[in-house]
């Protein structure tokens, strides 16, 4: 009769429970560090997943920054029933994703905030569609961390080559919402501007109205077209100092700014700003600014809501 030498393993009941409660408790401790971490897991695309979805990497050529700043205002804003989403103003609406114009080597200030109730993050890109590709150091939160109601943030861009940029709302289908602008960026300015003069200690001060005609189709500082004091030139000396005060004494919004082209009224000179677009003076209110000529040559006194310098807003401001 033959025995059977086959070696035979058991475990006991209590031993079967341990060996289950070590697995589940190592299945539990894992899951909880995997997604306690679930915003550092999404705040960055996989390599491959970047290269697909067009992500650039960005980089500014040495010597490009021209030292202009130009400072945009922008606002996350939605409809009531949260189909639409903006910046600024609805679709429609006056201020509605303000186009922006520079040159290359300009600095983009964005001053961003979270005006609706929803969550938004912004960014810069030259993807004409999606959420992907932002240029670094442009980003104000993200769709992982996102600005809440209320919150703000600033990012600053330097574009380095001539095209169309965009500015969006980086939480994915934002964009496709409706929050989106344009930048558009033209050659960088071959001519060095002239030096500004040390103050001079002379000062003036001008004043000027915010006017409109009963159709709101021309619109003008102090008088009409054909009327007396349309638009008045004023001529002052670099290194003095400017004191403008400006009144709106029409029905629409407006605001003020020296500028050195008048159809790039995002790029305000010297800090002679009043008001902005996304913030203008209303019917009846005033403001004032004081500030220091710079460099010699022509520039123009404008309303920087857009498009309100093309329908009349701008007058000379000469610098001697």
């Amino acid at each position: 009769m033959s025995q059977d030498n086959q070696n035979i393993y058991r475990t006991t009941p209590a031993r079967t429970g341990k060996m289950m409660a070590i697995m589940i408790g190592i299945c539990l401790i894992g899951g909880m560090i995997f997604f306690g971490m679930w915003d550092y897991w999404t705040s960055y695309q996989a390599p491959v997943v970047a290269q697909m979805a067009g992500e650039s990497e960005y980089k500014l050529a040495p010597g490009v920054a021209t030292g202009k700043q130009i400072s945009i205002d922008l606002n996350f804003i939605e409809s009531s029933d949260f189909s639409t989403f903006a910046f600024n103003a609805l679709p429609g609406e006056e201020g509605n994703n303000p186009t922006i114009n520079a040159n290359v080597g300009d600095e983009i200030i964005f001053n961003v905030a979270n005006a609706g109730k929803s969550y938004h993050a912004f960014g810069v890109t030259k993807a004409d569609e999606g959420y992907t590709g932002i240029i670094p150091g442009t980003e104000v939160a993200s769709a992982s961390n996102p600005l809440k109601p209320g919150e703000s943030g600033t990012s600053k861009f330097i574009p380095s080559e001539e095209g169309t940029y965009y500015y969006i709302c980086t939480v994915p289908g934002h964009r496709e919402q409706g929050m989106v602008g344009e930048i558009i960026v033209g050659p960088a300015q071959s001519n060095a501007p002239a030096e500004a003069a040390a103050p001079t200690g002379i000062h003036h001060d001008f004043t000027v109205d915010f006017v409109n005609s009963s159709d709101f189709t021309i619109l003008a500082f102090n008088a009409l077209p054909g009327e007396e004091g349309h638009n008045p030139e004023f001529k002052v000396k670099s290194g003095d100092e400017i004191t403008f005060s400006a009144a709106n004494v029409g029905k629409s919004y407006h605001a003020f700014g020296i500028v050195s082209d008048p159809e790039n009224y995002n790029n305000i000179l010297w800090n002679s700003a009043i008001a902005s677009a996304s913030n203008p003076l209303k019917p009846g209110q005033s403001g004032s600014v004081t500030f220091i000529a710079g460099a010699p040559g022509t520039y123009y006194y404008v309303c920087t809501v857009p498009g309100h310098a093309l329908q009349g807003m701008k007058g000379s401001f000469v610098v001697e």
